[in-house]
């Protein structure tokens, strides 16, 4: 991500660098599966793999109508919102990231469900796969146009 020009690409910013001063690795809309995209996905120490789902108000939120499709590819899932937010509007088996475009700090851990091992290896793989296609877009421009499927939007 190399602007924060959105209020939701802020949250993602402050998320992110919580999440990396957690030991947490993270990648912005990332693909886990055909038609699902993630706002971000962390992948910590274990192999623990958490979904963060960034609202910037209540409409975003309520638009959303495919965050429960997430559940099934992750070991926790959160919203990350601002300090403006109606928390109470969120669910409560979720867990909840108050961040902003600099920090962030977990307020609530949501439930756990364990990912089976066929499909958590699959995610770290893809992950891993996926981050190195950025870095080499990143590193060499000219094979950025190989990867238009795994870079975010600028």
């Amino acid at each position: 991500m190399t602007s924060c020009s959105t209020p939701g690409q802020r949250l993602a910013r402050g998320t992110c660098r919580h999440l990396h001063s957690l030991d947490f690795r993270t990648l912005t809309e990332f693909v886990p599966t055909r038609r699902l995209r993630v706002d971000i996905m962390a992948v910590g120490t274990k192999g623990e793999i958490w979904i963060i789902e960034c609202k910037s108000s209540l409409a975003d939120f309520r638009a959303d109508h495919k965050w429960m499709g997430y559940l099934d590819w992750c070991d926790r899932f959160f919203w990350a919102v601002d300090a403006d937010f109606p928390r109470h509007q969120l669910p409560g088996d979720t867990g909840v990231i108050l961040c902003d475009a600099f920090d962030g700090e977990i307020l609530l851990m949501g439930a756990r469900t364990e990912l089976n091992a066929a499909r958590r290896k699959k995610l770290i793989l893809k992950f891993g796969r996926d981050s190195a296609a950025r870095l080499s877009a990143f590193t060499d421009p000219a094979v950025s146009s190989r990867f238009s499927g795994i870079l975010p939007a600028p």
